[in-house]
């Protein structure tokens, strides 16, 4: 996929400030799970000067990298796939077999804290985890300088926890305690 552009960045950000943590801001209002109506969400970043219309909007969802929003079919409603920290919002995911490992990237100044107390999800609703460790750099690095996580997500599903897949492939768990941390 081609790198978004700066305006587009600034659209990107917009749309998952709105769809996953203030939909009120934009005086949208999410079902439960986080599908706003498509023209609404248009409409917001047009007042916004973010956009100018739908294409530019469409053009940001099949663009982003990260696959960060849904279009149902027929592009009627929109959605953040993960990531969500408004209550209103609560994704029916399946439960499903992770990978024996997983990794979370995350600031080198975090570490004391994570291996003494764990991953949370703070304001989240999850704690996000992905395959691969490139990724994991990739998130470690937006945040200072990047360490990884290794997480043994086998052991921790053998212990009764439970693992989701976001539409984007993004892992999820509610919480990880340091005994199933490792750093790479």
């Amino acid at each position: 996929m081609p790198k978004l552009d700066l305006p587009d960045v600034r659209l990107s950000k917009y749309l998952a400030r709105i769809l996953r943590h203030a939909p009120e801001s934009a005086g949208l209002t999410l079902d439960r799970e986080g599908w706003a109506e498509f023209n609404s969400v248009v409409a917001a970043a047009v007042a916004r000067s973010l956009a100018k219309s739908a294409d530019d909007v469409s053009r940001v969802v099949q663009g982003n990298d990260k696959q960060r929003f849904a279009l149902l079919p027929g592009g009627k409603h929109i959605r953040a796939v993960q990531g969500h920290s408004t209550p209103l919002v609560e994704l029916t995911l399946a439960a499903v077999r992770p990978p024996d490992l997983l990794f979370h990237g995350t600031a080198g100044r975090n570490l004391p804290s994570i291996m003494a107390n764990g991953l949370h999800s703070g304001r989240r609703q999850h704690v996000h985890l992905s395959t691969d460790s490139g990724t994991a750099w990739q998130v470690g690095r937006r945040h200072g300088v990047a360490a990884v996580l290794e997480i043994a997500a086998a052991t921790m599903m053998r212990d009764g926890h439970q693992f989701y897949r976001a539409q984007n492939g993004v892992w999820l768990v509610g919480a990880v305690s340091p005994e199933y941390i490792r750093r790479t």
